[in-house]
């Protein structure tokens, strides 16, 4: 049984491009310190298996590169997060959309979707895709459609510090 959490104190962070804030200070809510780099960290390492082990340098670097940056809080509680790269005309990929378990069903991830989406950078984007390894069915839920006339192909490469 999934109990329900109350969410009327949830902010939803729209961080600009790069997220100084977040990235170089750990903004949180209100333009507040609240080590939130390191709180984001935590949410990779407890609560996914595809973003565990990922250091502090590395989480830096990514949010420097992402185009469209969401968090979502709970008072000084990162519960939520997601991104997206992209050229703003053609493409973009969402990346790193992630809820802690305990906010699972709870509306926090559509949340975390719809911010992106309603973006000026995505908004006037001609394809959004997302991968998934077993949300498939949530994906579909916001409108997502699998596309089967194409492949997901990828390379590994070793990931220079």
């Amino acid at each position: 049984m999934t109990s329900t959490i109350r969410l009327n104190n949830i902010k939803i962070i729209h961080h600009k491009n790069r997220a100084l804030g977040l990235r170089l200070f750990g903004l949180g809510p209100n333009f507040k310190p609240s080590k939130g780099i390191i709180k984001l960290k935590e949410l990779f390492d407890k609560h996914s298996f595809w973003a565990q082990n990922r250091s502090i340098k590395q989480i830096k670097k990514m949010l420097l590169s992402s185009n469209v940056i969401i968090s979502i809080w709970l008072e000084t509680k990162l519960i939520g997060f997601g991104r997206c790269t992209g050229d703003g005309v053609y493409r973009a990929v969402l990346w790193d959309i992630i809820v802690a378990q305990e906010f699972h069903r709870q509306g926090i991830g559509k949340k975390i979707i719809n911010a992106i989406l309603k973006t000026n950078f995505i908004s006037n984007t001609e394809k959004v895709y997302v991968m998934t390894s077993n949300r498939k069915d949530f994906y579909q839920e916001v409108g997502f459609r699998e596309q089967n006339n194409q492949s997901l192909l990828f390379k590994d490469v070793i990931i220079i510090n």
